[in-house]
């Protein structure tokens, strides 16, 4: 076999060589293009599965605040209205007293009618559902709340902005009824690069060595997980409890 021939198997052995190379390079990279779009896929199916849940869960919370301020905080005041108007039979100097308990209701029910509306909620932002929430627990007298909100408004999606309301309003509900605490702070925070929320009371609190295991705990990490979200929850004995919640602009899941 002379230099030419020995030449051109060579060349023939190098081009098969570089051909199975650009061959596996390629079933590798169409392989693990597949897997990326099963993952986001399955990432999307989660998001939006865990999106019907929270909808769901919204509405029921709703309706039981509806229940309660109808016959707890509006049924209240009509009552007190119908004495003072009976009272004011005999004291009709007193009906300043009775017009200003029933602008009261009004005043409330208008309030009301903006949950009841089902296309309220998702017409409203972050900032807005939570100054409504923050709002109703001052009005009734829950806890003495303060809402805080620090940079320009960023607009991450509807469907982020309701799951993140969800996680801080079970928050919420484990301080009223749980923590014993008088106050409650929440902070919402923009940056140029990420919404930063924190939310704290000063209520018993609980050790380090508690199991954070609840299905409350557990919704609020998994729920921060489906849209890329940091989420951590700190706590001590006779010191409060603290939500910290931090979500990168970057972050694109849907």
């Amino acid at each position: 076999m002379d230099q030419k021939e020995i030449a051109g198997l060579v060349s023939v052995v190098i081009v098969l060589v570089l051909v199975a190379i650009i061959i596996t390079l390629f079933t590798v990279f169409v392989r693990r293009k597949n897997k990326l779009l099963e993952e986001q896929e399955q990432a999307k199916k989660a998001f939006e599965k865990e999106l019907s849940e929270i909808q769901i869960e919204i509405r029921e919370e709703t309706l039981r605040n509806i229940s309660w301020e109808l016959h707890d905080n509006i049924g209240q005041l009509m009552t007190l209205a119908k004495i003072q108007v009976q009272m004011a039979k005999n004291r009709p100097d007193s009906l300043e007293e009775v017009a200003d308990t029933i602008g009261k209701g009004i005043t409330e029910l208008r309030t009301l009618s903006k949950l009841i509306n089902p296309d309220a909620l998702k017409s409203l932002n972050l900032l807005e559902a939570l100054n409504l929430e923050i709002e109703r627990f001052n009005r009734l007298e829950f806890i003495k709340s303060t809402f805080t909100v620090e940079g320009e408004y960023e607009d991450i999606g509807n469907k982020k902005e309701i799951i993140i309301f969800r996680i801080l309003q079970e928050f919420f509900s484990n301080t009223i009824k749980h923590s014993k605490a008088s106050h409650l702070n929440v902070v919402v925070k923009y940056t140029s690069e990420k919404l930063i929320i924190t939310a704290e009371d000063d209520g018993i609190g609980f050790s380090s060595d508690t199991d954070f295991s609840g299905i409350g705990m557990k919704n609020m990490k998994n729920r921060a997980k489906v849209i890329n979200a940091n989420f951590e929850i700190y706590s001590e004995e006779n010191k409060g409890t603290s939500l910290k919640l931090q979500y990168d602009f970057e972050s694109k899941l849907v």
